[in-house]
């Protein structure tokens, strides 16, 4: 009877510490909401891949709403958001500047994926878990980079993106990697280099003067 009770609080006590340490894939994504919650600004140099497309640049985010991406390929392209309005600007095949009046809460490119209001609205309309487990693992195959890696969910057809895949440091508890499968089966990967927090930019920074000699085209998102 005395080894029987040795053996279940020996067990009671390894359960304890074993539960201890294990966090939960939604506990675990809330911590890294909050911290990008705790960022003022950062700016990251990042590569998008959109079948065989690649494209690069550099993008700027200011809290709370603030974001630019000034592309080096390809070159001169500039999404800029000023809180109100979305501008694109497009240097070829045709010289045009694209405007629209938007909600901030309503983009929804991948890149809004790394900001506190993107990791918030995820939460609320995708289920969240680990792709592999909770432990961090290479990036890639080959990589030295530590990641912890998730996966996430739609809740509803209404998403545009099937599932999502984050890639996050383990150092830095910054997203290193974003893989998006949209409803037709279009795959978007988004990789994000050398980031840089809190430089203070300033909101200038997020003004597009756009070249005056491309064509205009406003609110082009719901034009026929």
């Amino acid at each position: 009877m005395k080894k029987l009770l040795l053996t279940f609080c020996a067990f009671l006590f390894v359960s304890t510490v074993f539960a201890q340490n294990i966090t939960t894939a939604s506990a675990y994504f809330k911590t890294i909401s909050e911290y990008y919650g705790t960022i003022k600004d950062y700016e990251v140099d990042y590569e998008i891949r959109i079948d065989k497309s690649e494209s690069r640049g550099k993008l700027s985010f200011k809290a709370p709403n603030l974001l630019r991406m000034d592309y080096t390929n390809p070159e001169e392209q500039v999404i800029c958001f000023n809180g109100d309005v979305l501008t694109i600007y497009i240097k070829e095949p045709a010289e045009a500047v694209l405007q629209q009046q938007v909600n901030a809460g309503s983009t929804s490119s991948a890149t809004t994926m790394t900001t506190p209001q993107g990791l918030s609205l995820m939460s609320r309309y995708y289920t969240v878990a680990y792709e592999t487990g909770q432990n961090a693992e290479p990036l890639e195959e080959g990589s030295d980079e530590m990641v912890v890696k998730l996966i996430l969910t739609r809740k509803s057809a209404s998403e545009a993106f099937r599932y999502i895949k984050l890639a996050i440091n383990d150092e830095t508890k910054l997203i290193r990697r974003i893989e998006a499968v949209t409803t037709k089966g279009e795959e978007f990967v988004f990789d994000f280099y050398d980031y840089v927090l809190n430089q203070n930019i300033s909101e200038q920074r997020f003004v597009y003067d756009a070249p005056s000699s491309a064509n205009n085209y406003n609110n082009f998102l719901f034009t026929e």
